[in-house]
């Protein structure tokens, strides 16, 4: 469980003494100096930058997209795999924190309060994955950046794995629950958590109060929508806006191409191998993701 800000200083570790005598003021000096210079150096070379990682994403995705109908094989895996990972950690991740506002010449695209967001076209186009952008910006952009590794940051891991952590059963069977949260944690908890922050600051914004025996720093799952929802939005909510879309689209639309090129030229496996070769794509690229993204968020 994590602990609360300390305001008593005598209280801290001998590890962390430091931190009494640390100059909070002089460091936000410099933060700001630092943001100022990087900030002027940005330019065409970002934009080029951005140029390459978009069309190694695309890349990546024309040859899992063009190879997943001819068994199942790790290309396909592999590009489809590292298409969803980088179109969100490398492209929609920076877009999305207002890297390019200053310098991309296309303001209507590549722009924080453009991309991705406002229509499931720009969705569709821009970052397509099984988190709702809107949601994204609002649990990663507000909620997690200002409150880093604090009880009310939404992505503090310690926090997030607490029932796991508190229940009596050998710690053997803990570490065997890690590959099914490893090869889920997208669907399973990000997309609902996330849009249950946009629901929050929706709410906030609007004046209303949060139902009476609710915590909002709790997490909702896919597995707690299932128990005993939550106040926030409905099961059919969540499946119809956030992860149905991605859903139909992924692995009922995608590969339908390769139904009827199998049906063409007689090969019927050509359809079930695009599918699987989608399916084990999606196991991997949550699990690349868990170790680039949740292992970054685990503080000590």
């Amino acid at each position: 469980m994590c602990r609360p800000t300390l305001d008593d200083t005598a209280q801290l570790k001998r590890e962390d003494k430091w931190i009494a005598d640390f100059d909070v003021e002089g460091f936000t000096e410099e933060i700001r100096i630092l943001g100022e210079k990087l900030e002027k150096q940005q330019g065409d070379e970002d934009v080029r930058h951005l140029r390459k990682m978009v069309a190694w994403s695309n890349t990546c995705a024309a040859v899992g997209l063009l190879t997943m109908g001819f068994g199942v094989n790790i290309l396909s895996v592999v590009g489809l795999s590292l298409f969803t990972f980088s179109r969100w950690t490398m492209i929609a991740h920076h877009t999305c924190h207002g890297g390019y506002d200053r310098c991309h010449p296309d303001k209507s695209r590549w722009n924080r309060f453009k991309f991705a967001v406002g229509s499931l076209w720009r969705r569709f186009n821009d970052w397509f994955d099984w988190m709702m952008p809107e949601a994204w910006n609002v649990e990663h952009n507000n909620r997690h950046h200002y409150n880093l590794s604090e009880v009310d940051d939404p992505d503090l891991v310690e926090e997030n794995l607490c029932d796991l952590r508190d229940m009596n059963i050998p710690t053997v069977l803990k570490y065997l629950a890690m590959p099914f949260i490893m090869s889920t944690w997208k669907w399973f908890y990000y997309a609902p958590n996330t849009y249950k922050e946009l629901k929050l600051a929706k709410m906030r914004r609007e004046g209303k109060a949060i139902p009476d025996g609710v915590n909002p720093a709790a997490a909702v799952t896919v597995k707690s929508l299932l128990l005993s929802g939550t106040p926030f939005y409905s099961m059919w909510e969540f499946l119809s806006v956030v992860v149905g879309p991605y859903l139909v689209f992924r692995f009922l639309i995608t590969p339908l191409p390769y139904y009827f090129i199998g049906q063409h030229f007689d090969m019927p496996s050509m359809y079930t191998s695009a599918v699987t070769n989608l399916f084990l794509a999606e196991l991997l690229t949550n699990v690349h993701g868990f170790f680039a993204v949740v292992t970054n968020h685990a503080g000590n």
